[in-house]
């Protein structure tokens, strides 16, 4: 006699697939039967998720790059190990911010398209982002302010100055990372039960961007939803494979079957960050990077590596919006797409999102600011695919490096996708996301 298995004891993938569908469901009967209370209700769910994930950004982010900082200690070539890794992200941004421009060249998404400009407003000042906003914003003024407003860029730059200070006086500062270790775990661990949490916040935000934007509204703008989810898909299904098998020379097939739990998690929480201990688990634990060096590379990662919020986007929004205006773009605005691209994808800071980096490079190109007020009814959508990119990237060029410097384990990298190891902190028989 079989026993009936109850929906919360269902694979984690499966959960997120039917909480997805219901989403799509909840959401559309929302909208075409004007029931506002269930519209406000899978917006609640959907926000309430996402806040539980931020809630964790500041202690996650300042705990792990320290930590990072100061393992480096005890890895072999750790300045070469760094430049590696920072070449690979130049490297991979510049090939994805191509494939968006080259794409946005193709498609032209912004042309004939009409849209209602008088009621395009220009992101506030605390969204914008400028060049010198962008230096200046990296040194917080206030410690304090850093952590409260969850300014990650400046939270990164503490750390990463910390983490070397703690390198410098060595054993004195032993008993502060001890600290730091603890926490991190903590803050990990509260984090991995927001996770399992991950099948009803799924729920909630499709609900509400299926309630909340009807076709009317995206009809104009579906060329360009189109061109951004084929632009990742382009780098996340193409170009990481053809750099894993001829750069890395291991199966693409077994990434992304031991790195699914990841990319699934990162595509309907949009944030980089909150993946983050999922992540790195997966890139050590099922891919067989050095965990001394993935302790570094994915944190790293996390916070500055978005080849789809600061690559294909904005390189497809620049040409949507400058066709939308009716500006031209030429052979060196192009360029400065792809310099921005590169140089300032930290400000991005692995929140949800792509705002800044947007106005950063509209901003560059002297673009209109209002032209993002244009894409923001349809961020949401968009950000799950680039998010999912960017974490795709996070664990592709550790992967990369780790095989250069004899870091990865190809015998865990070529074993069966069995479900993560279970922490030893965690209690006997806790659900883990297989």
């Amino acid at each position: 006699m079989s026993r009936t298995v109850t929906p919360w004891k269902w694979p984690f993938g499966a959960q997120v697939l039917v909480a997805v569908v219901l989403g799509v469901a909840l959401g559309f009967i929302a909208r075409n039967a004007d029931i506002a209370w269930l519209t406000t209700t899978l917006t609640k769910i959907g926000e309430i998720f996402v806040q539980l994930l931020k809630l964790a950004v500041p202690p996650l982010v300042f705990t792990a790059v320290v930590l990072s900082v100061t393992n480096l200690r005890n890895v072999s070539n750790a300045a070469r190990l760094v430049g590696r890794t920072v070449g690979w992200f130049m490297a991979t941004s510049l090939i994805a911010v191509a494939v968006g421009i080259v794409i946005g060249l193709i498609t032209n998404p912004g042309r004939g398209v009409h849209l209602e400009l008088s009621g395009a407003a220009a992101p506030d000042a605390e969204h914008r982002g400028t060049w010198l906003d962008f230096l200046t914003g990296i040194i917080p003024k206030n410690v304090f302010t850093a952590f409260s407003e969850v300014n990650v860029l400046q939270i990164v730059f503490l750390g990463i100055v910390i983490g070397a200070a703690a390198v410098a006086i060595g054993d004195k500062a032993e008993p502060f990372l001890e600290l730091n270790r603890a926490v991190l775990e903590l803050v990990q661990k509260a984090l991995w039960w927001v996770i399992r949490l991950a099948p009803l916040g799924t729920l909630g935000l499709i609900g509400k961007a299926v309630a909340s934007y009807g076709w009317d509204l995206l009809s104009p703008l579906a060329k360009f939803t189109v061109d951004v989810y084929v632009g990742c898909a382009i780098v996340l299904f193409v170009v990481y494979p053809l750099l894993l098998a001829l750069v890395g020379r291991v199966s693409p097939v077994r990434f992304f079957a031991k790195a699914w739990p990841a990319l699934e998690l990162a595509f309907v929480s949009r944030s980089s960050v909150g993946t983050m201990p999922l992540t790195q688990r997966v890139t050590t634990e099922r891919l067989g990077v050095s965990k001394e060096y993935a302790s570094f590379a994915v944190p790293f990662g996390a916070t500055t590596k978005m080849d789809g919020c600061a690559a294909v986007y904005p390189a497809l929004a620049a040409i949507f919006v400058a066709q939308v205006f009716n500006v031209s773009l030429g052979v060196k605005e192009y360029l400065l797409i792809a310099l921005v691209s590169v140089v300032g994808s930290a400000a991005t800071a692995g929140l949800t999102g792509a705002l800044v980096m947007l106005t950063l490079t509209l901003s560059t190109l002297g673009l209109p600011l209002e032209g993002a007020g244009l894409l923001l009814a349809i961020d949401p959508i968009l950000d799950m695919m680039r998010t999912a990119t960017n974490v795709a990237g996070q664990m592709v060029v550790p992967v990369l490096v780790g095989r250069s410097e004899n870091l990865l384990d190809e015998d865990v990298y070529n074993a069966p996708a069995g479900p993560l190891v279970e922490r030893p902190s965690a209690p006997r028989g806790e659900p883990v996301p297989a």
